[in-house]
């Protein structure tokens, strides 16, 4: 799959989660090795109001959200992959003002699990906001449950 491919087929999913459509994450960069979304700072994601830092649960959708679609950029055909298990270990508060981004790379995929690893950063990736693993279950491409998600990704439609 080409790298055109691979963005495209992550905006789609990113664009089916409404979630995601509210805090207004963008897909910055994908390929095989991996994908960057962008969360931009706004005032709706403010979590302490006299310092303007990020909540952190902005931050807890950022990374699950990058980890997970993450999983479509190595797979060959979507697949819906919920979340197994995800740690996230917070370094230091992000910057107020500033956007957050997400890094994630699957370094294993199985039959069954498919493991991640990340961390998010504001102007330099080398001095993180925090650090992240996550384990998402293959479900395969029919998964009950999952067949209108994977419509609106095959098509571009937004949920």
């Amino acid at each position: 799959m080409s790298e055109n491919a691979i963005v495209e087929r992550a905006q789609r999913f990113l664009s089916a989660l409404r979630h995601c459509q509210v805090l207004a994450i963008d897909v910055h960069s994908a390929s095989r090795e991996g994908l960057t979304l962008r969360l931009p700072y706004s005032a709706q994601i403010i979590g302490d109001p006299e310092s303007g830092v990020i909540h952190g649960g902005a931050i807890t959708t950022l990374m699950d959200t990058t980890c997970g679609i993450s999983t479509v950029c190595v797979l060959p055909d979507f697949e819906i992959c919920p979340t197994l298990d995800l740690r996230i270990d917070y370094m230091r508060p992000a910057e107020p003002h500033k956007d957050v981004f997400g890094f994630a790379e699957c370094y294993r995929v199985t039959a069954n699990i498919i493991f991640t690893r990340g961390y998010a950063y504001q102007d330099d990736p080398t001095q993180p906001i925090a650090h992240v693993v996550g384990t998402f279950m293959r479900m395969g491409k029919a998964a009950a449950g999952g067949a209108q998600l994977k419509r609106d990704v095959d098509t571009g439609d937004k949920a």
